[in-house]
């Protein structure tokens, strides 16, 4: 049994990578299935840490999927492929994040799909523009770049981000109870102002999520943010932007961030959309080597997962 910052863990070794969240995890064999008490490990230190990566799983896209299975119910992305969205994978529960076009060839930054993949270069957390949104989201590397060219993903920690605002703000934002607007269109507009520029993400449906809610795995507060956010209800356009830019700069300030750095296919990354933000960090690999990356998503299932939204299977960002 070893005990990482107060908690044991007896079927996996810890190594913490920030004085908050994120850790390495080792010890574990995932060329079979995993017993009960090992997957509980893992389980605890996600909850403990936010998010967590091991090195060289060897995991297949079918042990992706199994293992993925474990923390809950998956989404797919049947609904983008009924809407017309090519799909190189063999398997619906794989959401493909690469830069790879469905011929094998390495996307153009400047398409259309380039454009729109450029929401991801943002702090975010996965499918809050959904009616019901993301809780783990599981990241598997198939092809890296050579080291050195770009690539890695950064995390933002938002239970420390809560903690660490003033008693000030903290009581404002727990007196008022402030509902923001989550919008895949607002994000990708961020990003790409001139692809997305006859976009209004006021025409399209948005997740209503409450801004401050407790984090029901570990039990601590979090301020659940993302570029996605639109605008907070119940304040004027000015207050709402002021209020978000100056949470989304506290919650991604240099000191409560980190950079995991893909290092070897096979390497696994599972993150919490609830109590962190995570982006893609570009680099010059886009246009020359493959960057393969495999994502499960895995439906929250707390008493929170669909916020104020209606219960339907409605997604956004349909082509």
């Amino acid at each position: 049994m070893t005990v990482t910052n107060g908690t044991a863990f007896s079927h996996i070794s810890v190594n913490p990578l920030h004085p908050t969240f994120g850790a390495e995890i080792g010890g574990v064999d995932f060329s079979s299935p995993l017993s009960d008490a090992a997957f509980n490990d893992i389980y605890e230190a996600v909850t403990k840490y936010g998010v967590v990566v091991f090195r060289s799983t060897g995991l297949t896209d079918e042990g992706h999927i199994a293992f993925s299975r474990q923390f809950g119910e998956l989404d797919d992305v049947k609904p983008y492929i009924s809407a017309g969205r090519k799909h190189r994978l063999k398997y619906t529960e794989l959401f493909d994040v690469s830069n790879v076009e469905a011929d094998g060839s390495i996307l153009d930054p400047e398409s259309s799909r380039g454009q729109a993949n450029k929401g991801n270069d943002l702090f975010h957390v996965d499918s809050s523009f959904n009616p019901r949104r993301a809780g783990y989201s599981l990241l598997l590397a198939h092809e890296l770049p050579p080291s050195g060219m770009g690539g890695h993903t950064a995390f933002a920690d938002t239970r420390t981000a809560f903690d660490d605002l003033s008693p000030e703000l903290k009581e404002e934002l727990l007196d008022n109870d402030y509902v923001a607007c989550h919008s895949m269109h607002h994000s990708r507009k961020l990003a790409a102002p001139e692809a997305f520029a006859g976009v209004n993400p006021l025409d399209y449906p948005m997740g209503r999520h409450k801004l401050v809610q407790r984090h029901e795995p570990s039990g601590r507060m979090n301020l659940y943010i993302a570029a996605h956010v639109h605008h907070i209800e119940g304040l004027s356009s000015e207050k709402s932007d002021a209020l978000f830019d100056r949470l989304f700069k506290h919650a991604t300030r240099d000191g409560n961030t980190i950079e995991i750095e893909w290092q070897a296919p096979g390497d696994l990354v599972i993150w919490d959309n609830t109590c962190t933000m995570h982006r893609a960090v570009g680099g010059p690999f886009l246009r020359k080597y493959k960057r393969d990356m495999r994502r499960t998503t895995v439906h929250d299932s707390s008493s929170t997962a669909w916020g104020l939204n209606e219960h339907t299977d409605v997604r956004q960002g349909l082509p």
